[in-house]
């Protein structure tokens, strides 16, 4: 419908075609992986409107997103050959499907895979930039590679790139799910030291937090949630997950507490019937039954209380007669 709208804009509605409305369909289509239709659509018109690198870059994406790695590359050549070179949105695109691709049928490849599409943009000439690491950050946390993440962001600087917003909350998801609080905690200073802070809404604080309790830590995210009441103010949402965790763990008191916070806040918080978690209700403790006394051990027990009787009358020596002995 998009591309028959464009084809039939000028005759039918009376809206002249140009260069920026393509880019601007061919770019839609690509972002939701509809890549054939967008590269039919450039070459239908391409005597009318010959493409540019941005268009190139798009489709290349467009492929990417499909997942057709295969489609992609013969794209990319297809522009080599046309006199086009692609730039670095094309090739974050193909390295991000090379990582998808790899997570998808053995993630044990996915670096060195990685690291053949960083040696095609360095032979290409084409520098890396943020986002090239945020593609590798990001499906190296998707893999639970938190310490090779790490290690890449630190070395960001080595290319002349600096981490965005992107980088920082992909980090501290990450670190928070690998148990890492309080690396996550510091990687929140230093997202709002780098003048990140205003990122850090209640929509991010949301996503630490169900982190957090969905890896019981339940103690830590009151921590944050502190801090989230500092930055930004806390919605329903945030609230009925604490409330709801707090109860499972049996904390209705600060369960409650929270409740009232909310109410005097204005916030619409609803009254609901939390259930608790089993493992962390009180068992009652069993009573042992008397098992009936066997004949050897009712036998046993009445020698050890003869023996303790004869011991009682033997008469202990005095202090000077232990001596002479």
């Amino acid at each position: 419908m998009a591309v028959g709208l464009f084809e039939k804009m000028e005759m039918e509605y009376g809206f002249v075609r140009s260069m920026d409305k393509l880019k601007f369909v061919v770019e839609k289509l690509c972002e939701y992986g509809y890549a054939s239709n967008a590269e039919k659509l450039v070459k239908s018109v391409a005597n009318e409107f010959f493409p540019d690198e941005f268009i190139c870059d798009c489709l290349v994406k467009g492929w990417c997103v499909d997942g057709k790695l295969d489609e992609a590359r013969r794209l990319s050549q297809e522009m080599y050959r046309g006199g086009f070179e692609i730039g670095v949105v094309g090739y974050n695109a193909i390295l991000d499907c090379v990582c998808k691709l790899c997570r998808k049928k053995d993630p044990f490849r996915m670096e060195a895979e990685a690291e053949k599409v960083l040696i095609d943009m360095d032979v290409a000439g084409v520098p890396r930039n943020v986002e090239t690491f945020n593609v590798l950050i990001r499906n190296l946390c998707k893999i639970r590679k938190t310490e090779d993440a790490m290690n890449l962001f630190d070395r960001m600087g080595e290319w002349g790139c600096h981490p965005n917003e992107e980088t920082f909350l992909v980090l501290i998801k990450s670190l928070y799910q690998a148990a890492r609080v309080g690396e996550g905690d510091e990687m929140i200073d230093k997202m709002k030291s780098s003048g990140f802070g205003d990122k850090l809404d209640k929509k991010a604080y949301y996503e630490f937090l169900t982190i957090l309790c969905g890896i019981e830590r339940v103690e830590h995210a009151l921590k944050v949630f502190a801090k989230m009441k500092r930055d930004c103010e806390p919605g329903v949402m945030t609230y009925d997950l604490l409330m709801g965790k707090l109860c499972a763990h049996g904390r209705v008191e600060k369960a409650n507490a929270l409740f009232k916070e909310a109410e005097k806040k204005g916030l619409p918080v609803e009254v609901k019937a939390y259930k608790l978690d089993p493992r962390f209700m009180t068992k009652p403790k069993e009573k042992k039954e008397k098992k009936r006394e066997t004949l050897p051990e009712k036998m046993a027990r009445k020698r050890r209380r003869l023996k303790k009787i004869r011991l009682s009358f033997v008469k202990k020596p005095k202090k000077a007669q232990r001596r002479a002995y």
